[in-house]
């Protein structure tokens, strides 16, 4: 089930990547990431979420994506010696 998830996220972030002013149009700009990240910043912005999306599933069907939350905050929450 890992699989489908991930590669279903994949698709999408590639789709945010490479058809950005497709959701743009659809979806509208972001003050936030206009003001933030300058003009532009919401084309942007899209593009960084589909990055982000890509880089996370990728993780997460590898197996690192838990030991990089774990050495990140493991000590949060009592890690085991």
């Amino acid at each position: 089930m890992k699989y489908f998830v991930a590669t279903i996220v994949v698709v999408i972030g590639c789709l945010m990547v490479i058809k950005t002013e497709w959701f743009l149009e659809n979806f509208g700009h972001s003050d936030w990431a206009e003001e933030k990240l300058g003009g532009g910043g919401s084309r942007l912005m899209y593009k960084l979420i589909g990055l982000a999306g890509i880089i996370l599933a990728i993780l997460a069907v590898t197996g690192a994506l838990g030991e990089i939350t774990i050495s990140i905050f493991g000590s949060l929450f009592g890690q085991p010696r």
